[in-house]
């Protein structure tokens, strides 16, 4: 192999023929076969410390420069899909914790209220401040919880589809 092409910053992956790169059961055509699972998970681990491009290495007599076309197009849009999906996804988790966030703040200000500002000792006013209380508390941190830590389980994945998505396929 070219020594340019294995002390490079781009994700070199060498591949026998074009099927490797989808998955083995998927008989679709180029246009819209899965991607490898194989192929995915060796593309991440490629990606770590790569910035570039992608580039798939295979032997001349192999090429065909219209299937490469179709195979890039395919790749390119899964990145570029898979992202933007995840990306709503963790913005989704982000304004339901926010929301939930917000509801228990006003749940533990109207308890609050009825606490304070209630003369009366009702059994209705005691019954709402032990019910608004805890809900306000658990809303709080449930929502907390979303913004915080459950957003940041997709940041693997998330880096992972950004990154492919702007990296240029190439075949060599």
């Amino acid at each position: 192999m070219d020594k340019r092409l294995m002390d490079s910053k781009d994700i070199n992956l060498k591949i026998s023929n074009y099927n490797e790169l989808f998955s083995y059961f998927d008989a679709r055509n180029y246009n819209n076969r899965s991607l490898s699972y194989d192929l995915l998970s060796e593309l991440r681990r490629a990606s770590r410390d790569k910035k570039e491009n992608f580039k798939l290495v295979i032997n001349v007599d192999k090429r065909d420069k219209k299937s490469e076309k179709i195979i890039g197009k395919r790749m390119s849009d899964h990145f570029k899909r898979h992202y933007l999906m995840l990306r709503h996804e963790r913005n989704m988790h982000i304004k339901n914790g926010l929301l939930l966030t917000i509801l228990g703040i006003i749940f533990m200000i109207f308890a609050t209220f009825v606490l304070f500002y209630s003369d009366e000792k009702t059994f209705v006013n005691g019954l709402l401040v032990i019910i608004l209380e805890p809900a306000g508390w658990f809303l709080f941190w449930e929502g907390l919880y979303l913004v915080i830590f459950d957003a940041k389980n997709s940041t693997p994945d998330l880096g992972f589809y950004k990154k492919m998505s702007k990296c240029k396929i190439v075949f060599v």
